[in-house]
């Protein structure tokens, strides 16, 4: 049985994360709170973690994402619903392939050179090192998942997972092996589905190509982005309504260079517009070419082998790199007559999103799902209701994606990832689709079998992950229990490369939606809001952070400021803001601890309302609206605003203004005592706290159990959240304490805008008809908090004051009146402005003098003499700024 660790009898001055963190942790770990007991007569709360790549560490961005669902997870744990958080990691084909053959480089060597199994099993090695070192970054982040549920997209259950889902989309027509144009990355050597490019604007140019007509009767002139697709050319395309090439459609012209004559085809497709309005089809190179292609009957000629060098079918130029072509090939057209002009043109070029390289339109056999059918009832399910996007923006995008949805191209060539589950016989070519390894072929029964060597886009499996991750295909206890989730909290970024995917498979393998609620949160950007990236330099180290600050003000510091899919900003003085309030929580919590007497407990039951002053009844008050308002805010996955209000109500309304008070009755000894008060409202504090700061939260409540009567839980995150009482809501002491409070700002203001000294007291004096009964006995309360003495409280409305020289402040049913000579020696304050006004007085002369002289106009550069006439402008300003200052002596 694990004990709770030992508490010192008397807490540390200050409060020091490193050594409060790891203890925690291990206790709540060994105690299992982390995992949920299926209970069937509660509904479940649960959230299954995006899965991080194991391409190496966490970035902030995952820290951003552990702190908003720790949030959820520990609130709803406190609440009493069986919450399951269940963590993983993802295998991240293309990304750790790449990342993996750049390691090999560095030793000198390639995955060719070593093998499929050797480099599976290096990258196995990498994975495990990593999947370790993310579930250790996370525990740091103070995330409470269920890690005995701790789940790997390459672990048998989910592999299992996979290969049904493929199955069974095979066998219902949905996934076929077609010849399609699909985005192909040179460097990475493979396909990448539409998600995967990252479109770029370039400064390009248009080449204008004469193609000469067979019969030699003159040629015709086409514009391209790209020379080098020349030589893959099967025909010339028209619009059949452009008038300027009526008579044109059905001759043919000759290629260039291959001498391959092609046709002149008419297509609705082309814009007349464009160039010339005669554009070149290249079906093998281009994905509009391609559909005219299949209306059209053409073939399909591929110029390029799969590195990107140009192959047999590009004639004189095989072998050559695909750019290197396209300068080799304008040379040729131009020294052969045949480029008739080049203009600039800007357009969008896609780029791997993974290695940055350009990539290269391909027409190539793959694997395909057709989405259609998955993408209506995902549809529905968002029209409908039963799953809502958070913020709402989102599903008009999300709609739009879902709508005009194109097939999805899952197989990669990769080494890294789900093999895909077809065999090929060698004797009668059929294909064998199965879960699990057949031994001989489906259609002929021999046992000559091979498997597809390509693996499936990552973001098929990772669509299974709400229900492979429980146990589908096996009917579970987990996966009937605990599916539905309940939140998918995600980025907004890979709304389309997850989201949908997860609904479109979620609702095809089980018939239910995979979660009730979406919840998109916004990017982490540097102080100058720009995005993080290695390339600038701007990233940051959330393990890093969170040593130099503690866990608690990262995660007060991610979720600051942040609303649903908003991108936010991570500065220093934002983390130095959020340690600060760890500071004072722990400064104003040691101050209450200390105030008790040796022995006393104090009981957790609330305060009985009757005969207590109206502080008392304020921050009980204030306590009640505020639990309100949180738990309200939580609901609406306003988790930002939610911990704004308890952070004002602590630094404001109990550490700057309760504890101030109660100062006073602990000093005096006056009754009833406020520790009873100051005791309940900081420990009702702390469990509202806890799911954003659970560390220090913990820390401070295992040090108050030490000194209450009440039965409690062994740990705060297993303690209730609190709930708010009516009984406690007391209009009439919030109205008179807001009053107090005011006044006590007034004067404080005041003193500050006039810097007057921190040791000299000040007057003032408030008139009032309504608050007098009520705010007089609070007098030597407000003379203390803002150093002013004598303060007067004058049960009446302040008359007629001409000449009162006074800042005056109207407030609700009262006015603030400071008098000017409490707060300046007039004297000193009129030496010291006629100071400043003969120095300006002198400088204005001496400028005046300047731009007086001729000479200086004449020969000083324009702007310096622009320069001065500023100066003398501000300075005249000020001058007569100074004088309406001087007071009067």
């Amino acid at each position: 049985m694990t004990q709770t660790p030992e508490m010192q009898n008397e807490m540390a001055k200050a409060y020091e994360a490193g050594k409060v963190e790891q203890k925690w942790y291990q206790f709540w770990l060994d105690k299992g709170y982390f995992t949920p007991k299926i209970d069937p007569n509660k509904k479940p709360f649960v959230i299954i973690m995006p899965p991080p790549n194991v391409t190496g560490e966490l970035h902030v961005g995952h820290a951003l994402t552990a702190t908003l669902e720790d949030i959820m997870i520990r609130w709803h744990r406190m609440m009493g619903d069986p919450s399951l958080w269940l963590p993983g990691v993802d295998h991240a084909g293309i990304a750790t392939q790449v990342v993996l053959e750049r390691l090999l480089a560095k030793e000198g060597v390639d995955r060719h050179k070593i093998g499929r199994q050797e480099f599976l099993e290096r990258i196995r090695k990498w994975a495990l090192t990593c999947r370790q070192t993310i579930a250790r970054q996370h525990q740091r982040l103070g995330a409470s998942c269920d890690w005995s549920r701790e789940r790997f997209t390459l672990d048998e259950v989910p592999s299992c997972a996979v290969r049904t889902a493929f199955v069974r989309l095979y066998n219902k027509g949905l996934i076929y092996r077609g010849e399609r144009i699909i985005n192909w990355c040179p460097r990475c050597a493979t396909a990448l589905s539409d998600l995967e490019v990252t479109h770029k604007d370039l400064g390009g140019h248009l080449w204008y190509v004469k193609y000469p007509y067979e019969d030699k009767s003159g040629y015709i002139t086409v514009a391209t982005t790209r020379p080098e697709t020349i030589l893959g050319d099967t025909a010339v395309a028209v619009n059949p309504k452009d008038e300027r090439y009526t008579g044109v459609i059905g001759k043919k012209v000759m290629l260039p260079y291959v001498n391959r004559a092609i046709p002149v085809v008419g297509d609705d497709a082309v814009d007349p517009a464009f160039g010339t309005g005669a554009v070149k089809i290249t079906p093998a190179h281009d994905p509009v070419d391609f559909d005219v292609a299949q209306r059209q009957n053409l073939p399909l000629i591929n110029i390029m082998n799969l590195n990107a060098t140009m192959n047999e079918n590009a004639g004189p130029y095989a072998g050559m790199e695909r750019f290197e072509c396209r300068k080799q090939i304008v040379a040729d057209l131009e020294r052969d007559g045949l480029l008739v002009k080049i203009e600039p043109y800007a357009h969008s070029v896609g780029h791997c999103q993974r290695c940055g390289t350009i990539v290269e339109p391909l027409a190539s056999k793959q694997w395909f799902v057709k989405t259609k059918p998955l993408a209506e009832p995902a549809i529905k399910a968002v029209t409908d209701g039963r799953i809502t996007i958070i913020p709402e923006r989102f599903t008009k995008v999300y709609l739009n994606w879902m709508e005009n949805i194109r097939d999805w191209c899952i197989s990669r060539q990769l080494w890294w990832g789900h093999q895909i589950p077809v065999w090929y016989c060698d004797d009668c070519g059929a294909l064998t689709v199965a879960v699990d390894e057949p031994k001989v072929c489906s259609k002929c029964g021999s046992a000559k079998l091979r498997q597809e060597t390509d693996v499936l886009d990552t973001w098929f499996s990772s669509g299974l992950w709400p229900h492979s991750t429980l146990g589908w295909p096996e009917n579970t206890e987990d996966f009937r229990y605990f599916y539905p989730t309940a939140v998918m909290e995600t980025g907004y970024d890979i709304l389309f490369f997850w989201v949908a995917r997860m609904i479109m498979m979620g609702i095809e393998d089980t018939g239910e939606i995979p979660f009730r609620t979406v919840y998109l949160h916004g990017l982490i950007r540097d102080e100058r809001g720009e995005k993080m990236s290695k390339v600038k330099g701007n990233v940051i180290n959330p393990i890093t952070t969170l040593e130099k600050y503690g866990t608690d003000a990262l995660r007060l510091t991610m979720i600051t400021g942040t609303s649903p899919g908003n991108d936010t900003k991570l500065t220093a003085e934002k983390l130095e803001a959020s340690r600060n309030f760890a500071n004072k929580l722990w400064n104003a919590s040691r101050f209450v601890m200390k105030s008790l007497q040796p022995g006393e407990k104090i009981s957790l039951d609330s305060p009985d309302l009757k005969g207590r002053p109206v502080e008392d009844r304020w921050i009980l008050s204030r306590l009640s609206r505020t639990i309100e308002n949180v738990n309200r805010l939580m609901g609406e996955f306003q988790f930002g605003e939610a911990q704004r209000t308890i952070h004002d109500f602590l630094w404001g309304d109990y550490c700057d203004w309760y504890i101030e008070l109660a100062k006073i009755r602990l000093t005096t000894g006056k009754t009833p005592s406020p520790t009873p008060v100051l005791i309940y409202v900081l420990e009702t504090s702390l469990r509202l706290l806890h799911p954003y700061m659970p560390f220090i939260t913990e820390e401070l409540w295992q040090n108050l159990k030490q000194f209450v009567s009440s039965p409690v839980t062994e740990s705060i995150m297993i303690a209730p959240y609190p709930r708010a009482g009516a009984a406690a809501i007391d209009a009439p002491a919030e109205e008179i304490m807001e009053a107090v409070t005011e006044i006590t700002r007034i004067i404080r203001n005041a003193r500050a805008q006039y810097k007057v000294e921190p040791a000299r007291w000040i007057e003032a004096q408030v008139y009032t008809e309504t608050l007098a009964d009520a705010v007089t006995p609070y007098i030597e309360a407000i003379q203390n908090l803002a150093r002013v003495k004598p303060l007067a409280v004058i049960g009446k409305l302040r008359g007629a004051a001409a000449g009162e020289n006074a800042i005056v402040t109207v407030l609700k049913g009262a006015e603030v009146v400071i008098p000017m000579a409490s707060m300046i020696d007039f004297e000193a304050e009129k030496q010291r402005i006629q100071k400043e006004i003969d120095g300006a007085q002198a400088e204005l002369e001496r400028l005046n003098a300047r731009l007086s002289n001729a000479e200086f106009i004449a020969k000083a550069p324009a702007a310096v003499v622009e320069k001065e006439r500023q100066k003398l402008v501000t300075l005249t300003d000020k001058l007569a700024k100074l004088k309406q200052q001087n007071p009067q002596s």
